[in-house]
């Protein structure tokens, strides 16, 4: 053991966590009681985690692996101990795992909070940061640690006060002790009964035993001797693994329960699937979906939400092997009867049984998301909003599923004067006008820049109903779907416009004439404006504005390129085709020009509007506003 280990040492904990801890001791919580469900959840990942390394060492047991929880109470002392002989925790393991926020999620989790205590509070299995609720009821937390294969044991402890020591120690086996010093306000938590019932409450499926003291029965005449010798632990909870129940045994309540614990989150879960697959593969899951986003949704390089089991027992957390990426919001487990008790992530990586499994298990979700979005309306719209955009995704990463994926779609529309997103490509197939056979769409930065984009004119004046678009993930998304129900996808901002039969004999036969009429213009447009454009012709997109700019069809719409660009990625150069409006007013006033210098002041002011119309920027915003400013005064 090294000299630093050996000294007792004083830490600064990182200031995130000062915050939390600060937060924690001086808001008054509707809940305190969650602390003892987060504590036991730590204690049974920790036996966890040695049983699925003594599958590859077996000397780590030391003989024993009977594998339990202990908590016991010291009413003298007022103290609560929750103790367990799981992995423990190195010297640096304490300091990584309690004095920072490499683990915690604490960061994100400060800047998430509302100033409403009761909701706040709602937060803290979201986040991670259980340890850190022992600070609700106790004035003083303190950390004996033993890590497996190891003679060293540490002792941590902490008033919350910004500052925390660290001291080696004895312990006898392997495992960890967490001893909670109670405030006098909190002492109600030193009843053995009000403790039995939290964890029958919140803990009740925990696979290991939890394991309390019996109470000495006070009115006995034996002597203390004599109750000392008598007094036995026993088991507060039953341990059956709620997933192995027939699902007409189990409650609503029994199952949100359950999902508290397994994702961790505070909020009752918005629905869930529970299935016992038989034949070629025998396996059960049991998969929920949260009602609120968690911090990192966005972050697809974290691992997410399933933990596999085999025959009950736990194997590994965050599998990614078992859901889509476009899925990680999905929270569950999965225990198969099939796989080797000292399967790994890499047997996984290559494993049909689970390709099996995963393939069974997004059908599962995805038909539960169906029947929420036909039966619960209003349940599935609160969905879309937390997790739309990233089932997105899913087009380009679960070809197999794509159909199914894209059903579940719900987008903004020229139909309705909402930034809502409420209409799936259902409605939208079965609204479409007599001789429509393809789905029209725009893709932009902002639903407002998207419902007031000149592409749309000539769609509103038929009558012709657009998807807006304007997530983020929209314009990458449409690369992957090209089709829905036998209708190809057609971006209104792209390519030739061909309405086919929604355009009317007349309208053709108008259109035909005005580029006819316009072909001079054209030509001089093309001249002023060189190699900016890839050419210029008459619209037939426009109604009342002069000019937009249209991109070939496998282009990236000029949002997209701006975003890329400013994080740092190489943008092909794209030259956009100018389409113009021969009717409008501007055009014959530019068109009337004699001075070719002047005309070429106004066909460039023409494309840089044309551009900031269509959602991109200009190069030199600046020089626009000095060539506006100089035409306005001439």
């Amino acid at each position: 053991m090294s000299e630093a280990a050996v000294q007792p040492e004083s830490h600064e904990f990182q200031a995130e966590v000062s915050q939390l801890l600060n937060l924690m001791i001086h808001s008054l919580y509707s809940n305190k009681e969650i602390f003892l469900r987060e504590l036991i959840s730590n204690a049974s990942d920790a036996c966890d985690k040695l049983r699925f390394q003594a599958l590859q060492d077996d000397s780590l047991y030391a003989g024993d692996n009977d594998l339990k929880i202990n908590i016991s109470l010291d009413k003298d002392a007022g103290t609560l101990t929750i103790s367990d002989n799981g992995i423990g925790m190195t010297h640096d393991e304490v300091i990584t795992n309690i004095g920072t926020i490499a683990k915690s999620g604490t960061k994100e989790f400060l800047q998430s909070l509302t100033g409403d205590q009761a909701q706040d509070a709602q937060l803290i299995g979201q986040f991670g940061v259980g340890f850190y609720s022992s600070f609700i009821v106790a004035s003083k937390v303190a950390v004996v640690t033993r890590k497996a294969g190891t003679d060293e044991a540490f002792r941590w402890e902490s008033e919350g006060t910004g500052r925390y020591t660290l001291e080696a120690t004895e312990r006898d086996t392997r495992g960890t002790d967490v001893i909670l010093y109670f405030r006098d306000e909190d002492k109600e938590y030193l009843d053995d009964w009000r403790i039995r019932g939290i964890i029958r409450k919140y803990s009740d499926h925990i696979s290991l035993p939890i394991m309390m003291l019996q109470e000495a029965n006070e009115a006995s005449e034996e002597t203390e001797q004599d109750k000392d010798q008598q007094v036995e632990w026993e088991q507060v909870n039953n341990t059956t693994a709620l997933w192995a129940r027939a699902k007409k045994d189990i409650s609503d309540e029994e199952y949100k329960d359950f999902y508290k614990a397994v994702a961790p989150d505070f909020q009752d879960p918005l629905a869930w699937t529970h299935n016992r697959v038989e034949g070629k593969q025998e396996y059960t899951n049991l998969l929920y979906i949260p009602s609120q986003a968690p911090f990192d949704l966005w972050d697809r390089d974290k691992m997410h939400g399933i933990k596999l089991y085999v025959n009950r027992v736990f194997i590994m957390d965050d599998s990614e092997q078992l859901m889509p990426k476009y899925l990680r919001f999905v929270r569950g487990l999965v225990d198969s009867n099939d796989l080797p008790l000292n399967v790994s992530r890499e047997i996984l990586q290559s494993n049909k049984l689970i390709d099996g499994i995963r393939s069974g298990s997004v059908k599962k979700v995805l038909s539960l998301l169906e029947s929420i979005a036909k039966n619960k309306p209003e349940d599935y719209k609160a969905f879309w909003k937390n997790f739309g955009a990233v089932l997105k995704e899913g087009p380009a990463e679960d070809f197999a599923n794509k159909e199914t994926v894209a059903k579940l779609f719900r987008f903004s529309s020229t139909r309705e004067d909402s930034a809502e997103q409420n209409v799936s490509l259902d409605q939208y197939i079965g609204s479409m006008k007599p001789g429509q056979d393809k789905i029209y769409y725009l893709t932009a930065d902002t639903y407002m820049a998207a419902k007031n984009s000149p592409h749309l004119e000539a769609f509103k004046k038929r009558d012709i109903e657009v998807l807006l678009m304007c997530d983020r993930v929209d314009e990458w998304m449409m690369q992957y779907l090209n089709e829905y129900d036998e209708k190809k996808f057609i971006s209104v901002a792209k390519g030739d416009l061909d309405l086919g039969e929604l355009d009317s004999e007349e309208d053709k036969k108008t259109a035909e004439e005005a580029e006819k009429a316009a072909e001079g213009v054209i030509e001089r447009l093309k001249t002023a404006l060189g190699d900016q454009v890839e050419s210029v012709r008459a619209s037939s997109r426009l109604t009342d504005s002069p000019a937009v700019v249209v991109l070939n069809e496998n282009e990236m719409a000029l949002h997209m390129q701006q975003l890329m660009k400013q994080a740092g990625h190489e943008v092909p150069v794209s030259k956009p085709i100018l389409e113009i409006n021969p009717t409008h007013n501007l055009l014959t006033r530019i068109e009337a020009e004699q001075d070719e210098q002047v005309f070429a002041d106004w066909a460039q002011l023409l494309f840089d509007q044309a551009v900031l119309a269509g959602g991109g920027q200009l190069e030199n915003p600046s020089e626009f506003v000095k060539q506006l400013n100089k035409l306005l005064l001439s």
